[in-house]
């Protein structure tokens, strides 16, 4: 709309520029009568167009949306997502499937990737409602990602909640898992769209892709020379792909041109970057209670993070000796906690870090100029910005 009324702006500025080039009683005298019924009724045909323009324009521009009308928005997507979320583990027998499972999805969770894929589809001019079972499927692959990792990372805490591993054991995880997948394609196969087939070929791109990003950072654990590159590559699989697909998927359903499509796509990609670079970051220097995790999780499990690998990156050699050290030790004290936050502070890597996740952001946003001005459109900004500084 702001682009609407420079425009008004620039077309009533050559007006008055060329009434005062030429003055009306001065040009009326050097044309005839007829002429200068069509030059005054151009004048006025103008004249009541920009004043019809300028009513469109006020009566379509949309108030900017205060934080608070945010955060609804997102409660009130979120609730809907909860709620196909909960029906789906409703069955009893067995217990050692489903009972896991009610635990697992009850435990908390932000449904980021969920909300991703309605508010994309909204942001094309699609119809959220039908892209609800889509963003279950979305979850509920994600879900079932978290509990595996959580297997193979063997972590105790999750969402500030026992994992599954823990509170049952590794063998009911695993198929708590397996059956998460299963039902996210029951969920996924009950989309109707145009579109169903390449909606479900991005979706199980997205789980070959997230398997192979697991692989992946298991092998860099391993690896000692690690660049910030193989770890770009890596999270772009682990967490990129799916929050990527989510908002490809989104805008598939919602009817998208190729060019919003690929934009959305675009957005996911540099938003997961972003996302996984923040949650390296709380592993280490966010608040236990709020993020839900055991701090210096990472640490212990030999992860390359990018914390890890700027500090290396940026520190002079005693540091660095003292970082391969730290991180060589598998037992995690808060001794080594603090004095690896210290190194990374020291280093310049926290900081680094903190760029970083703001350039993602902002190219991730850029990526929206494909699409029309809409509410949807801001909730995405919105949510990216939110993503930039949460603390869970």
């Amino acid at each position: 709309m702001r682009k609407v009324t420079n425009i008004l702006g620039l077309v009533k500025l050559g007006f008055s520029v060329l009434l005062s080039k030429f003055p009306i009683h001065s040009a009326f005298s050097e044309i005839t009568k007829f002429s200068r019924f069509c030059l005054l009724i151009l004048l006025l045909t103008a004249c009541f167009l920009i004043m019809v323009l300028q009513s469109i324009s006020y009566l379509t521009l949309e108030k900017p949306l205060r934080t608070s009308e945010f955060q609804n928005i997102y409660r009130r997507y979120k609730l809907r997502i909860e709620k196909r979320l909960a029906s789906l583990a409703d069955s009893h027998e067995p217990a050692s499937v489903y009972k896991p499972i009610r635990y697992f999805l009850a435990s908390g969770g932000k449904r980021v990737r969920a909300l991703l894929v309605l508010l994309s589809c909204e942001a094309v001019g699609g119809n959220r409602n039908q892209a609800l079972d889509a963003a279950t499927a979305i979850e509920v692959l994600h879900n079932f990602t978290l509990i595996h990792d959580d297997v193979m990372d063997n972590a105790h805490i999750r969402r500030g909640h026992p994992t599954v591993h823990t509170k049952w054991n590794t063998n009911v995880a695993i198929l708590s898992g397996d059956e998460l997948i299963a039902q996210a394609y029951r969920s996924l196969e009950k989309t109707r769209s145009s579109r169903s087939a390449k909606v479900l070929s991005v979706f199980t791109n997205a789980f070959v892709q997230v398997c192979e990003g697991q692989g992946l950072d298991q092998e860099l654990a391993l690896r000692h020379n690690v660049s910030l590159d193989d770890y770009i590559i890596m999270i772009k699989k682990k967490t990129g792909r799916v929050i990527s697909a989510a908002c490809e998927i989104g805008a598939l359903i919602g009817g998208g041109t190729w060019r919003q499509v690929s934009a959305l796509r675009n957005f996911g990609e540099h938003l997961g970057i972003a996302f996984q670079i923040r949650d390296d970051l709380l592993d280490i220097m966010g608040n236990e209670q709020s993020f839900g995790k055991v701090a210096g999780g990472d640490i212990a499990e030999g992860k390359k993070t990018f914390l890890l690998l700027k500090a290396l990156e940026l520190s002079d050699n005693k540091a660095r000796t003292m970082l391969r050290l730290l991180m060589d030790g598998s037992k995690m004290t808060n001794h080594r906690v603090t004095r690896m936050r210290q190194l990374y502070e020291q280093s310049g890597a926290v900081e680094a870090a903190r760029r970083e996740i703001a350039l993602q952001t902002r190219k991730a946003q850029n990526t929206l100029v494909a699409l029309k001005e809409s509410r949807a459109k801001r909730m995405l900004i919105w949510l990216s910005d939110h993503l930039l500084t949460r603390s869970s």
